[in-house]
């Protein structure tokens, strides 16, 4: 059964043409898919997951929502929002060493009245299980805790872009290659599971900027097949996705190739890209457009404005035609 779902964004996202970023780079049939417009907060592609999992959140009478992620996280950030919006309190276990810094995400969670529990190093994968013992004690004391991990990577959240596979298909013919960032799954799973339902032969490109490709890849099929059990759908096409490793100088480092694709795009498009998702996943799909990918092509646009802005501001673009 599909999870119920509760409106924060202003969808469907648009699908733009990029006809001066194929003309950069002499490519044909390229189109940019904007959900850093999906119009709640600058949630980006967070909001789709998040509509799910606070939908299902109520319906299980939950009153506080328990989550975690990076000072730099997106998903911290759209997560405080959205609990805020269902009426639920939050909780945000953030990782990091030392004293956080305030970043626009955590200063933006902060604003929306979460309670930050820093976790005190840097051992991102000890975030979900402080989540979940976070979501026992106060379970313990009476609360009614729903735990979601980094992400918001669960069969539950991954609905939110298998929906958006349809929407996508409503839009524009359908592509021959989907490009994205790939971090803790949940994107890529749902939208894997929702082409397969739809029945057509799109590849996924999904560029891995923080886990091991093998790692990843397991992941994000089984949690495309839970998403797809869900919706009674067919269960996704595993040749249909292809993990790219650009993991690179570290999580959220962008090299110099990634800052050199990010400015192309921010000098053609006039799109701004952050150094943890966005440059990370372009600079791939500008490198394969530019070796003669096949269109139509894809380019997935997740947000992460708030980032993109700090990034930019301690990284300048350079200046001049790219």
């Amino acid at each position: 059964m599909i999870p119920p779902r509760l409106q924060l964004g202003v969808l469907p996202t648009p699908l733009v043409p990029a006809p001066r970023l194929a003309g950069a780079l002499g490519c044909d049939e390229l189109w940019i898919k904007r959900d850093d417009l999906a119009g709640f907060g600058v949630a980006g592609n967070k909001t789709r997951p998040l509509e799910h999992l606070l939908g299902d959140a109520l319906a299980r009478d939950a009153d506080v929502l328990i989550t975690g992620g990076g000072p730099d996280s997106n998903f911290v950030a759209a997560a405080a929002m959205a609990a805020r919006v269902a009426g639920l309190a939050c909780e945000l276990v953030v990782w990091g060493a030392g004293a956080l810094g305030p970043t626009p995400n955590l200063t933006l969670a902060a604003a929306a009245g979460a309670d930050i529990v820093p976790l005190g190093d840097d051992r991102r994968e000890r975030v979900d299980l402080v989540v979940a013992e976070r979501a026992a004690a106060l379970r313990a004391a009476g609360r009614r805790p729903v735990a979601v991990p980094r992400g918001g990577s669960t069969a539950v959240g991954a609905v939110g872009f298998a929906r958006a596979a349809t929407e996508l298909l409503t839009q524009g013919p359908a592509p021959a290659y989907v490009v994205l960032p790939l971090g803790s799954g949940g994107s890529t799973a749902g939208l894997l599971a929702g082409l397969t339902a739809a029945g057509v032969d799109t590849t996924v490109i999904a560029v891995s900027v923080s886990r091991p490709p093998a790692e990843i890849t397991e992941k994000v099929l089984g949690l495309a097949r839970e998403s797809a059990a869900l919706m009674g759908a067919a269960p996704p096409r595993p040749d249909r996705l292809e993990v790219v490793d650009h993991r690179g100088p570290g999580f959220g480092v962008a090299a110099p190739d990634d800052r050199a694709a990010a400015a192309t795009v921010l000098h053609t498009e006039g799109l701004l890209l952050d150094d943890t998702y966005g440059a990370k996943a372009f600079a791939v799909a500008l490198a394969r457009l530019r070796d003669g990918l096949p269109g139509p092509v894809v380019l997935w646009h997740t947000g992460g404005v708030a980032s993109a802005l700090a990034h930019l501001a301690d990284h300048p673009a350079p200046t001049g035609a790219p």
